[in-house]
């Protein structure tokens, strides 16, 4: 039961390796009785900030010692670990985080160690490679903080940035023959701007895709469910598609195929025929059948930019667009299902969405046609009254350009 009960794997039978039985203890305050603090005041401020310290958790329940001491020879008496190694380190650390009954109540899984076994790392930390990392290196050891902080190592802003302390180490990767800009693609990608620029949490991190205690990366056939965690419409579709049992015994890279990993990126509309060339012949049937597709999805797109010009133009007209709004709404819903089932391959599906597209934008351009035609129309009706208008002023004109010349010698104006 090494998960549950770790002090006997670090060979400290008897301390008091459970924590105290009221885990909503507040933390401890500065108490100069307390002899850890006393001594360690480095260690104050993390320790008491941190969500351990929150639950009553103190010092001596990872260390051990004697706490109420307040010299360093009684201090670190009796079952006292003052630097466990790496390996300690996670054991110790399982003691509670593999206890179902004691991290129910804080909704946290309880399978962390055994995920970090089967990852590199902790195949790695096994063999005491000092390479590997523990808990307290991604994690921190006495200031921990939620993942809803912002200053924590685990902040999904922060994670991509903690993962390259390491993986950005050339001296550090080049012993296990890895590469060491995953993050600089990453930041460039469609899922690092969605994170970083738009601060999108729902972009994936590295441990998105990898896990986290249990690191690996995804094997060519789990690629496609890995994606589909998020896209899962897409996953859906590409598998209906022939794509789909190709990735699925390992023939192709999947999502990767076209979109890259660390590096991924949004295929454009108008690229999507040069992209299905990269594995097929042009003048294949493949490569002809990529051209259709980039067709459909031009015109689409095409179709939602000229329906918006229109609504700019009613707006300007003075026009009522609640109408055409909806029907734009309409259109860019086909234009996302488009933009899904295009990885089915199927034209049929694309045809019927495209359809979708086109009435309802359509009918945006008809009402822009219209309110145009009004408008000259409008503009016709008013030129015979500009005409009179011009009239009037002309002959008013030229009756006050008579009343005032001058008196002839027979008492008349010339």
């Amino acid at each position: 039961m090494t998960l549950v009960r770790p002090w006997i794997a670090l060979g400290v039978v008897g301390m008091a390796a459970a924590l105290p039985a009221d885990a909503q203890v507040p933390a401890l305050g500065m108490d100069s009785s307390y002899g850890c603090t006393v001594c360690h005041a480095e260690h104050r401020r993390a320790f008491f900030t941190g969500v351990h310290a929150e639950r009553g958790i103190r010092c001596h329940d990872c260390h051990g010692g004697n706490p109420t001491a307040l010299e360093r020879p009684a201090a670190h008496t009796g079952r006292f670990l003052g630097h466990p190694t790496k390996r300690q380190i996670a054991t110790l650390c399982a003691s509670c985080h593999s206890d179902p009954d004691r991290m129910r109540q804080y909704g946290l899984p309880t399978g962390q160690l055994a995920e970090l076994h089967t990852s590199r790392h902790g195949q790695l930390l096994e063999r005491g490679n000092p390479d590997a990392p523990t808990c307290t290196d991604c994690h921190e050891s006495h200031l921990i903080r939620r993942t809803t902080d912002a200053r924590s190592n685990t902040h999904p802003l922060n994670i991509p940035v903690l993962c390259a302390r390491c993986h950005t180490d050339r001296t550090l990767m080049g012993k296990y023959g890895l590469r060491t800009n995953e993050f600089a693609e990453f930041a460039a990608s469609a899922h690092g701007v969605a994170l970083f620029q738009q601060e999108n949490f729902a972009a994936p991190t590295c441990v998105g895709c990898h896990g986290s205690h249990s690191a690996l990366p995804p094997g060519l056939t789990q690629v496609t469910d890995v994606c589909g965690h998020c896209h899962t419409l897409v996953r859906d579709a590409f598998a209906r598609g022939p794509h789909g049992p190709v990735a699925a015994r390992g023939a192709m890279q999947g999502c990767l195929a076209c979109h890259g990993n660390h590096a991924t990126v949004v295929v454009p509309s108008d690229s999507l025929a040069e992209t299905c060339t990269r594995c097929h012949a042009a003048g294949t049937a493949q490569a002809t059948l990529g051209v259709q597709l980039e067709e459909r999805l031009v015109r689409a797109e095409g179709e939602l930019h000229e329906a918006e010009a229109a609504i700019a133009s009613l707006v300007r007209a003075g026009r009522d667009v609640v109408d055409a709004r909806l029907r734009l709404r309409t259109a860019r819903t086909a234009y996302l299902q488009i933009a899904q089932v295009e990885h089915s391959l199927d034209l049929d599906a694309l045809d019927d969405l495209g359809l979708v597209v086109a009435t309802a934008t359509q009918a945006i351009g008809a009402a822009e046609e219209s309110a145009l035609e009004q408008r000259w129309e409008h503009k016709l009706l008013l030129v015979p009254v500009w005409f009179l208008a011009l009239a009037v002023v002309v002959l008013a004109w030229f009756r006050l350009s008579e009343a005032q010349r001058p008196a002839g010698p027979e008492g008349r104006s010339r």
